[in-house]
């Protein structure tokens, strides 16, 4: 794997936390903590991953992306503007009356969007839906389907149902990705609702399982691809990370879960992660 390709996916995961900053902006509240712990995640899927076509939104063969963490939609719109989705102008009407970009994602009105999200724990089932779906029309070489959840949302019982319908229709072309932060809303999820073992309920599932450092590029990329070598049996990856990455007053800090930055806090922000880029964002 070229250290120039790792270098890049990385300078573009913090880009994409720039835009979500600058599209906040100050004063304003917005699902900050759970779009950076996602950063490189979704920088690796769209930048260096999956077959998609900006020019042609809904290309048949295309891999599919279901964010089931859909307050999280902030860092979607980012890579799908730096992309080329949309114009980079609509970033700037977030949640604003008569924007395409509202809190939670809209397949309707936004190009790139496969799924409306946000009602907490259906996201997988939708992507289970959208996999089996895919290995009828195209059984040779089905496209990809990956579904980012996270640890709180595992709370919702729908989630299970699902993982368990994917094991039994042997949906081998689907990739459930888990954004452990390990924070919710109102606090540690261990505290709130936790589920201890998580890989080892992922495998009784019947899933394969993966777990890596999900704000190490090289480690999400090496997933990904032996993900590709499985067969028979759906794919779990089980990303560990830090709600609020790369900006230091958010990280681990539930009050970011949807929180709002003083003017100071977003200038630090920006120039927190121009620094960590290495160039003007």
């Amino acid at each position: 794997m070229e250290e120039q390709t790792i270098q890049r996916l990385e300078q573009k995961a913090n880009r994409l936390r720039a835009l979500v900053v600058k599209m906040i902006g100050p004063e304003k509240t917005g699902h900050l903590g759970g779009a950076c712990s996602l950063a490189e995640i979704l920088s690796v899927l769209y930048f260096g991953f999956m077959r998609h076509d900006p020019e042609n939104p809904q290309w048949p063969q295309r891999n599919r992306l279901i964010l089931s963490k859909g307050h999280a939609g902030i860092l979607q719109y980012a890579a799908l503007a730096e992309c080329g989705y949309f114009p980079q102008q609509w970033c700037r009407g977030l949640k604003q009356l008569g924007s395409p970009l509202q809190g939670h994602p809209d397949k309707n009105k936004v190009p790139g969007i496969e799924a409306n999200t946000g009602s907490l724990g259906q996201g997988v089932s939708l992507a289970a839906g959208v996999a089996a779906g895919l290995k009828l029309d195209f059984p040779e070489r089905p496209p990809r389907v990956y579904a980012i959840t996270g640890d709180g949302e595992l709370a919702e019982g729908q989630i299970w149902e699902a993982l368990l319908s994917a094991a039994v229709y042997r949906l081998d072309n689907l990739r459930v990705v888990v954004d452990q932060n390990g924070l919710q809303a109102t606090g540690p999820t261990k505290e709130r609702f936790p589920i201890p073992h998580l890989e080892e309920k992922f495998r009784a599932f019947g899933f394969a399982v993966f777990t890596v450092d999900g704000h190490n590029v090289r480690e999400i990329l090496e997933a990904l691809q032996k993900a590709e070598e499985v067969r028979g049996k759906p794919v779990a990856i089980v990303a560990q990370t830090v709600k609020g990455k790369g900006i230091s007053f958010a990280e681990n800090q539930p009050s970011f879960h949807n929180g709002a930055m003083t003017r100071e806090q977003y200038e630090t922000a920006l120039r927190e992660l121009e620094e960590k880029a290495g160039e003007a964002l």
